[in-house]
């Protein structure tokens, strides 16, 4: 009887995400690991552990021939490592936003088109429980008529200042998440936006552009109205929430004995530590993706969270952008509908 060989999956960046996504790997029966990062020195530290091989560069771990990529580095390295795995042939998971503009993500989409590949970008909370049971209860039509949906990311405190400088800004960084889950939840389109930000803690992030506090109406394709509300401190933790207003019932994800809100409401318990961080909070939601790629590897079909998954969270990150800086509303097709022609 002969034994299958083993799944062999590059992972190139092993930062923090990186990390976790290769000791996630590390664990899937029949996966081997290869590991690439732009420090060799940190790559080697994290493969040791694992049993894994590193590679000095994403173009000898795609050499070695592996069967599939994961891409974990900064934004600015996703473009040139899909388009390693578009030449290499390999299926690709891309962490998000796959790009900051609408122009560089569209040669994206035209190159892995071109190839043939499939590529699953890095929308962890498809992968939750809670958002899978809220998507659930919206298409069965439990809650009646949508109305309305209020959705937050408030992260513990900033992350440096070297990475806000380069993050694209609080709407493609943070909320470019809350875009993506309420897509995905309730099966509609966001059509427009009005936003707003201030600087309220952190007074650098003016020299950004940036802002690190935001807030943003938005309508959907069925006609109910958002809210999405971001920020970069919050003294309880990490708090992401969605709540859906339906005309038959209301619910609610990210409410739990670890959510990092005090009810001042009288005879209310306090709650449990709130989360530390969107790792802690996303745990599960992160190591199911992958099961879910390594899968989709394996047997094909069609990827959970595509590159045009991704262009229409960016368009409406662009968009509240875009609102935000000339104060008035903006609709998403005025940014991210016109795609330009592939050259010939």
């Amino acid at each position: 009887m002969s034994i299958a060989a083993p799944l062999r999956i590059g992972v190139v960046g092993v930062g923090r995400i990186g990390a976790l996504h290769a000791e996630t790997l590390s664990k899937l029966d029949g996966v081997a690991v290869f590991l690439a990062d732009a420090d060799p020195i940190r790559a080697g530290q994290v493969a040791a552990p694992l049993g894994a091989r590193a590679a000095a560069t994403p173009e000898e771990l795609l050499d070695e021939g592996v069967d599939a990529v994961v891409i974990a580095t900064s934004t600015q390295g996703h473009g040139p490592v899909l388009r390693l795995a578009a030449s290499a042939g390999v299926p690709a998971f891309c962490e998000k936003p796959v790009a900051l503009e609408l122009a560089a993500l569209d040669a994206i989409i035209d190159v892995v088109a071109g190839a043939g590949i499939t590529v699953q970008v890095g929308f962890q909370r498809r992968f939750d429980p809670g958002y899978r049971a809220a998507r659930d209860a919206v298409l069965s039509g439990e809650l009646g008529n949508l109305l309305l949906v209020r959705a937050a990311t408030h992260d513990p405190a900033p992350p440096a200042e070297a990475y806000i400088a380069t993050s694209g800004g609080i709407f493609r960084d943070l909320s470019i998440h809350d875009f993506d889950a309420i897509r995905y939840v309730t099966g509609e389109e966001i059509v427009e936006v009005y936003a707003d930000g201030a600087v309220r803690e952190t007074d650098w992030f003016a020299r950004y552009d940036d802002v690190d506090v935001a807030a943003v109406v938005l309508r959907l394709s069925g006609g109910g109205l958002g809210i999405v509300s971001g920020a970069r401190h919050d003294p309880l933790g990490y708090d992401v929430r969605l709540e859906l207003f339906g005309a038959a019932e209301s619910i609610v994800v990210g409410v739990d004995s670890r959510s990092p809100i005090r009810s001042v409401e009288p005879g209310m318990t306090q709650a449990g530590v709130g989360y530390r961080n969107f790792v802690e909070r996303f745990e599960r939601a992160y190591r199911e993706e992958l099961a879910v790629f390594v899968e989709l590897v394996r047997s094909g079909g069609g990827s959970p969270c595509s590159l045009e998954d991704a262009r229409a969270a960016l368009s409406a990150a662009l968009a509240a952008d875009r609102s935000r800086k000339e104060r008035q509303s903006v609709r998403v097709d005025d940014v991210g509908l016109a795609r330009t022609a592939p050259d010939s």
